[in-house]
């Protein structure tokens, strides 16, 4: 297997895992059959339906593809500050009629991953990656004795050191730009993102700090985007928001019609409904709770589970979550594989653009 993750498909394109329905098999088979990597997102389904949507992809596409997983959450919650936001969150309740997820909100901190992993160690893929947190090294290990590509998705130096150390083959470099969750691998309540830093300055960083192949995510909606971040030293690019928008993504209507939509300018960092920072587009729900939702994932994303699906169904985007990177305002509702087209044309006409500026500057 190449040493290289754009080695496994003829473009430096990568189709970002989105869990919650956006990234499922018509989406990854599209972006595959084009000369992109697709990802499944493992997140937020059972063991038996990530194995099943396994199977669905294989049978649209030969070539290969990826599946993300969620590490197990291991750091403490409060209960008394999840208690207190149901409580902030009862009002919401009752205009949705819902009832907030109770039952020790659903004690699922694991998110399945054992047996997941179990799933991918017997029925391999060619590459899986990670998200919140790094695996151990002997699950790594395991994972590339079966043929498997793993990457470890990043937001610091430190932890791309973490994760070359753990014997990861790639790592994933997530900028402050990403929509949806930032992939930190230990949530710090003091800093809510703050912290995080712009995805051009962490592929740099990363780049000097360890001898592993780079992909690049956040914000990325151009091929010209592209170029620039293999420039920088990365090896791919990973895109989520410009594959939302695709007529293969499994997101709701409203969520693409959204990423465009005057009503909703910029994006913000927000755990209004997760209770782990995530950007998304800025409507009434993230205005009202955003400013003292607690830390407490996945505990507050299970409690919120019903309130977003309420107002789904009833066609209001200002309560859900609205999902999107900083470069939204960019999205294209095309084919996911004429996008992956549009991009790799992109790409190239930048990189032709940069070889004539060379020899110019060189004569």
């Amino acid at each position: 297997m190449s040493s290289a993750p754009n080695g496994l498909h003829p473009y430096p394109i990568v189709q970002a895992p989105m869990a919650g329905g956006v990234s499922g098999p018509p989406l990854v088979a599209a972006v595959c059959e084009a000369g992109g990597l697709g990802f499944l997102a493992g997140g937020y389904k059972t063991a038996d339906g990530m194995y099943q949507e396994i199977k669905q992809t294989r049978g649209l596409t030969r070539r290969p593809f990826g599946v993300n997983l969620f590490l197990p959450q291991t750091g403490h919650v409060d209960p008394a500050a999840v208690e207190a936001y149901r409580g902030q969150l009862a009002g919401e309740a009752s205009w949705y009629e819902v009832s907030l997820a109770e039952e020790d909100i659903i004690g699922t901190n694991d998110d399945g991953y054992d047996a997941k992993l179990a799933i991918l160690l017997e029925d391999p893929v060619r590459v899986v990656s990670f998200t919140f947190g790094c695996p151990d090294p002997a699950a790594l290990a395991r994972l590339r004795a079966v043929g498997t590509y793993t990457i470890v998705t990043v937001t610091s130096a430190e932890e791309a050191r973490t994760a070359q150390a753990a014997g990861a083959d790639a790592v994933c470099v997530q900028g402050v730009e990403a929509g949806g969750h930032q992939g930190t691998h230990r949530d710090d309540p003091q800093t809510d993102g703050t912290a995080a830093v712009g995805l051009l300055a962490l592929v740099t960083q990363v780049r000097e700090a360890v001898a592993l192949p780079i992909i690049a995510a956040g914000g990325v909606m151009r091929g010209a985007q592209i170029a620039a971040l293999l420039v920088a030293g990365a090896d791919a690019a990973q895109l989520g928001t410009a594959f939302l928008a695709c007529r293969e993504s499994g997101a709701h209507p409203l969520h693409k019609k959204a990423l465009t939509d005057p009503m909703f300018p910029h994006t913000e960092l927000t755990r209004a409904f997760s209770g782990r920072p995530a950007r998304g587009l800025v409507n009434r729900f993230v205005r009202e709770h955003g400013p003292y939702a607690p830390a407490g994932y996945p505990q507050i994303h299970h409690m919120t589970s019903g309130l977003r699906k309420a107002a789904a169904a009833a066609g209001d985007p200002q309560g859900m979550a609205l999902w999107a990177g900083q470069g939204h305002r960019l999205a294209r509702a095309l084919p996911a594989g004429e996008l992956v087209e549009v991009l790799a044309a992109e790409l190239a006409e930048a990189q032709s653009a940069l070889k004539v500026l060379q020899m110019r500057r060189a004569s």
